[in-house]
Order: structure tokens, then C-alpha cells, then sequence
């Protein structure tokens, strides 16, 4: 049963309310409860005024109808909001839902305090919704990233014989010397000692000589 008096804190009209809160009580679902409770009060006759009720599920709009015998009731759910504000005015002031789809809804003459605590509701209970989303969105991505990857699997190692090196020592390449080229090699080396004056221009002209002969 809803409790009405937290509902009257901020001057609501008290008939209203307590009408308003029989029939909502009827409506609610499982773990669904009235936030706040906001009335119209119109500057001339206040006889059938509108009501506003915020839940942690949705928004009721609530208008008597058949002189005050009846209520109706409209809902929309914080999924099917995008945003909502108010504007105050001189008589009153106005809380404005805008759907996702659709024309926005307004209702005027609500007081201004009630305004201001009828939007800080709903705009609370439209961001916890907006926040839930998120993390469903975060978890839906992660559970759709862990199906596509692949586990990974640990490398199997096989130990391989370690074989003894063999050094092949390498072989100088032979290079085949001409008879000429062994001659003309021998002639500059006897050149060189003379210019060294290691032997003398007897013996340089002797060995050459010894060597040509041999051509």
C-alpha cells in the first residue's frame, strides 16, 4: 500500500493524492514503486487537477475524467524516453518528457518545487536506465568477443639430438702459375735485393743472367 503522506511535503493537494495513490497502487508491478507524486495547482479553479507520479519503472500521467469519478492513466516507460526538463513560469511551471518517438509530453501548472523534485526523479531514474544499458551493451560485447576467439594452445617443444659440428677446414684453391710468370716473379724479387743493396751489381747481373737462361 502506498504510503501518501511523503506525497504531501510540498503543498500537493491532499484529495488528489490520496485518489491518485489508490489507483496507482493497483498498477504496479513486482519491485515497482512511486518515487514522487507532483499535482497541478491552476490559478483559478484547482477542483480537477492533473497528477505526475515517478517510478523507478516508468512515468504515469494521471487525469480525472466524468467530473473527478474517474481517473485515467497513461504510461510511458524510461526505454521509450529520451530526455526531460521543465520551464517555469509566473503561474506555474511546466514538466516537459520527450519520447523517442512522437510528439513531447507537457504538462503545465505543476508548482515549482515539485517541478524541481519531479525532474531530478525522473532524470535520475532515466540515467540508472541509460547506465544499465551501457553495461548490457559491455557484457553482450564481451560474451560475442570470447565466442569468436580462438583459446589459445601451449606450443608443444620436441627436444631435438644436438649433432657434433664438423669442421671441413678449407682448401686453398689451387692456382696454376705460368713459366713466364714464375720467371718474371723471380726477376723482380732478385730487383728488389739489389736495390736494397742486399748483393752487389756482380751478383745481381750473375743471377739475372741465370735466370733467363732458364726460359
Amino acid at each position: 500500500m502506498i504510503n501518501i503522506d511523503r506525497f504531501l511535503a510540498d503543498e500537493q493537494d491532499p484529495k488528489a493524492v490520496e485518489k491518485v495513490a489508490g489507483k496507482l497502487n493497483d498498477l504496479l508491478t513486482t519491485g515497482e514503486e512511486i518515487l514522487y507524486l507532483a499535482v497541478q495547482k491552476k490559478p483559478a479553479v484547482n477542483l480537477l487537477p492533473d497528477c505526475i507520479a515517478i517510478s523507478n519503472k516508468r512515468i504515469f500521467y494521471c487525469s480525472p475524467s466524468n467530473l473527478g469519478l474517474t481517473m485515467n492513466f497513461k504510461d510511458i516507460s524510461w526505454k521509450n524516453i529520451k530526455e526531460v526538463s521543465f520551464k517555469e513560469g509566473l503561474l506555474g511551471s511546466k514538466f516537459i518528457c520527450v519520447p523517442q518517438s512522437g510528439e513531447n509530453i507537457v504538462t503545465d501548472f505543476i508548482p515549482k518545487v515539485q517541478v524541481r523534485k519531479l525532474h531530478q526523479a525522473a532524470n535520475q531514474q532515466l540515467e540508472e536506465y541509460k547506465e544499465l544499458l551501457r553495461q548490457q551493451k559491455l557484457e553482450e560485447n564481451r560474451a560475442t568477443a570470447s565466442t569468436f576467439n580462438i583459446p589459445a594452445t601451449t606450443p608443444q617443444i620436441i627436444d631435438l639430438p644436438i649433432e657434433e659440428a664438423v669442421v671441413i677446414p678449407e682448401i686453398a684453391p689451387v692456382v696454376e702459375v705460368s713459366k713466364e710468370d714464375e720467371i718474371e716473379q723471380k726477376l723482380i724479387k732478385l730487383k728488389t735485393l739489389y736495390d736494397k743493396q742486399l748483393i752487389t751489381r756482380e751478383e745481381y747481373e750473375h743471377k739475372k743472367a741465370a735466370i733467363l737462361d732458364s726460359m
